[in-house]
């Protein structure tokens, strides 16, 4: 015989059927794009401007200044030869220009740039048949002559043994007055009371160098020498020893300080240079301490030629 069911059993059952079908029907409401929060973003967006988007530019870029190859290469300038005369030419020293500066201090044999409008602007040209240097150790001994072509120094200076001219190259015997046995010698003499040979001293600092044989030399000790001369009558002696492979500038020890930071070389050095190191109140010794090492090493040889009249 059956029996009678809960009433209970259907209440539940019914109102599980109404809870599922009101959440499918709130969910499909929600999907179908009338929702609150749908129209709140809609609104939202709406209000934002995002049109940029669709203009984004993702190529790399350098600031406004880059512009296209056409346009760089039309505003390239072109730099032509500068007149024969200029073959001499140092950049910040114009021999005429440097006579109207003082002389005190050697102010007139120090480097003054030009203004602005009257610098250069052309490519200097090369001296007629210039010629590949010699490559180094040769270039040591000789310089052809067309890449130097001045013969001052094998004149005023021919007694003291400096450089010789020969045919077609200036040769350096690497003598001289102060190395009448030769440089090798003379650095020898050097070493046997300052630790060159030892690595103690790899810098050096060559003043009043005249071609820069000392600093040549020096090389065979694993030294490396840096020389400055003034340009004066007897023409450019630096462009020897830039010629020769040796690290050369012009300068003085003048009112300007050496380009060099203090502390800079293990060695200074000057031989028969003409540099009056107790003028001025020793301000030329002062500088060469300032960029010597603590505990370097100062050379002065040989008396100066003349010293009482220079």
């Amino acid at each position: 015989m059956a029996t009678k069911g809960n009433p209970g059993d259907n209440v539940t059952l019914f109102i599980v059927v109404g809870l599922c079908c009101f959440f499918y029907l709130l969910g499909a409401w929600q999907r179908s794009g009338f929702g609150k929060g749908d129209s709140i973003a809609q609104e939202v967006t709406k209000s934002a401007d995002c049109s940029v988007l669709s203009n984004l530019n993702l190529e790399s870029h350098h600031g406004n200044e880059v512009k296209k190859t056409d346009d760089l290469r039309s505003e390239i300038k072109v730099f032509g030869p500068c007149d024969d005369r200029f073959v001499d030419y140092t950049p910040c020293h114009d021999q005429m220009r440097a006579m109207t500066f003082p002389r005190e201090n050697m102010n007139y044999m120090e480097r003054h740039c030009p203004p602005e409008n009257e610098k250069l602007h052309c490519l200097i040209p090369a001296p007629k048949g210039y010629v590949t240097p010699f490559p180094w150790p040769k270039s040591r001994d000789f310089v052809p002559f067309a890449n130097a072509p001045y013969k001052s120094l094998t004149v005023e200076k021919a007694i003291q043994n400096w450089i010789q001219y020969e045919e077609d190259v200036f040769r350096f015997p690497g003598g001289g007055t102060q190395f009448p046995h030769g440089a090798d010698a003379y650095i020898d003499q050097l070493a046997s009371v300052i630790p060159i040979n030892n690595g103690m001293v790899r810098t050096a600092l060559d003043t009043g160098c005249g071609v820069s044989i000392w600093g040549a030399y020096l090389f065979k000790k694993n030294v490396i020498a840096m020389s400055f001369a003034p340009r004066d009558s007897h023409e450019a002696q630096i462009q020897f020893a830039l010629k020769r492979g040796v690290p050369a500038i012009i300068g003085v020890l003048g009112t300007i300080k050496l380009l060099y930071p203090s502390r800079a070389f293990d060695m200074a050095h000057g031989s028969r240079c003409l540099i009056p190191w107790g003028g001025n109140s020793g301000k030329y010794m002062m500088e060469v301490d300032r960029v010597l090492r603590p505990g370097g090493y100062w050379v002065l040889s040989g008396p100066p030629i003349n010293w009482r009249a220079n």
